[in-house]
């Protein structure tokens, strides 16, 4: 982002008094937990982890089938993880956005944007069906060029986007993207009007438990996973406490380490952190404009994602993205005062007009992410265990597809869900250490060199483009 930089005692300043908490998730209004499993159970279907991915698939499976018997079980609190900790962006599109899809999938490309946006219709459904109170605002996005280079990327994807029928998109120019929302480091945009919606991410998980229990799932919280295996005709999933005995088993652990061991080199976490500021008074918000409330993110390789919340704050966050050394899920990471300051200096570039604001939460967790940036598929033991991880961020909206996905799976039925090669096809797996560290760093600074030398690739880059792994964001 083009612009003078912020003076450093005003950063620090604005984070003076900010609580090191996910904004989302401090709030009185948060439901209790509910008991732990004590004992053994049996069920019919068995989902672990309580985020999007095993609310939706215990949701489904009771609406596929009314009588079916479910167990939920949780190893924490629900939605305490990405889930409950995310930007709030619940975007149709299941391949990390169109140029991803487009890479990688060019001929199904138009199915893969159907399905998407039938899954987002879906959602916005469901928030009516079940009264989740979740401010669902089906806003758009837009996605904005800071940079000369941006802006052809921008150009090259709407005609792309548009020549394949997707609907809903407008290119803006540098003062049409400017009247919607003001910054002096917008030189213009593509607003998808139809495919992202924005939302409060923990209110989302705790309306789909409560709908989840009301349809008569079970649910057990502060209940881990620890072991799985074959138990006569049925799966045994081993908790502190006791066992639980299940026809079929979905796995929508996603960022912890899979059941299902030969998954785990096929996702590694990445940690992200974001900003949330006080709210914004009337005059503050009319210095910037944002009447529509679209969420934005800038097209950096390196990107800021940004948005409105129901009481006038705005949401900032991305940039940084740090892997820890073999993969380690640490609750020390979930915090990084440098990235902090990092990105409130930026936020003020941005948004010079908002000196003064101050931040109220800061906070940070871990996604999943694969080597190609869109979830993967798949069964294990006979096809009595489905999973789907590899979400990168997108699983505030994806997370529902691939809980039909993986119902698909167990029942053992092809459908329009399953046909495309994206679930039918896997990833590359990413390689043991210290490789895989030395891979993501040489990455991280390529892309980020990149982003100084006008989105020119290097070799390596281009090298990973060869390979079909494209590391792009």
């Amino acid at each position: 982002m083009a612009s003078s930089a912020p003076r450093g005692t005003a950063v620090t300043a604005s984070l003076a008094d900010a609580r090191p908490a996910p904004y989302w998730l401090d709030d009185p209004g948060r439901p209790a937990a509910l008991p732990a499993l004590s004992g053994d159970e049996h069920t019919d279907l068995l989902v672990v982890g309580g985020g999007y991915s095993g609310l939706w698939t215990a949701l489904l499976a009771k609406e596929r089938d009314p009588a079916r018997d479910v167990v939920l079980v949780e190893g924490r609190e629900v939605g305490w993880a990405a889930s409950g900790r995310n930007g709030g962006f619940c975007a149709a599109s299941l391949t990390h956005g169109f140029a991803n899809g487009l890479a990688r999938w060019p001929g199904e490309l138009a199915e893969l944007e159907r399905l998407g946006a039938r899954n987002l219709d879906a959602i916005e459904a469901a928030v009516g069906r079940y009264a989740l109170d979740c401010d669902f605002e089906r806003t758009g996005e837009i996605d904005l060029a800071t940079e000369p280079h941006q802006l052809a990327e921008l150009h090259a994807a709407y005609e792309e986007a548009t020549a394949l029928g997707v609907p809903g998109l407008e290119l803006l120019d540098r003062d049409a993207v400017r009247a919607e929302v003001d910054s002096p480091t917008f030189l213009g945009g593509v607003w998808d009007r139809r495919g992202v919606a924005m939302l409060h991410p923990a209110k989302l998980v705790w309306g789909l438990k409560r709908a989840c229990a009301d349809l008569g799932v079970r649910i057990y919280e502060r209940t881990p996973a620890l072991g799985l295996a074959r138990s006569g005709a049925a799966m045994a999933v081993r908790t502190p406490h006791g066992r639980i005995f299940a026809r079929r088993v979905a796995l929508g652990t996603n960022v912890f380490p899979s059941l299902v061991r030969r998954v785990r080199p096929y996702t590694v976490p990445v940690y992200d952190y974001a900003l949330m500021t006080e709210p914004l008074t009337a005059e503050q918000l009319g210095a910037i404009g944002w009447r529509n409330r679209q969420g934005l993110a800038d097209s950096a390789n390196r990107f800021h994602y940004f948005r409105l919340t129901a009481d006038h704050r705005v949401l900032w966050g991305g940039y940084d993205a740090v892997y820890p050394f073999g993969g380690r899920l640490s609750a020390d990471r979930d915090h990084r005062p440098e990235t902090y300051r990092t990105l409130a200096a930026h936020f003020f570039t941005c948004f010079p007009q908002l000196e003064g604001v101050r931040f109220s939460h800061t906070w940070g967790g871990a996604i999943d992410t694969c080597t190609r940036f869109a979830p993967f598929f798949g069964t294990a033991y006979g096809g009595r265990v489905a999973y789907a991880a590899g979400y990168t961020g997108l699983g505030v909206g994806a997370t529902r597809f691939g809980g039909e996905v993986m119902l698909d799976l167990l029942a053992g039925e092809r459908t329009e869900r399953t046909a495309p090669a994206m679930v039918r096809e896997k990833p590359l797996p990413f390689p043991p250490e210290p490789a895989a560290w030395a891979g993501i760093a040489l990455t991280q600074w390529s892309l980020a060199r990149a982003d100084a030398r006008g989105g020119r690739r290097n070799a390596w880059l281009r090298t990973l483009d060869r390979l079909g792994l494209g590391f792009d964001s």
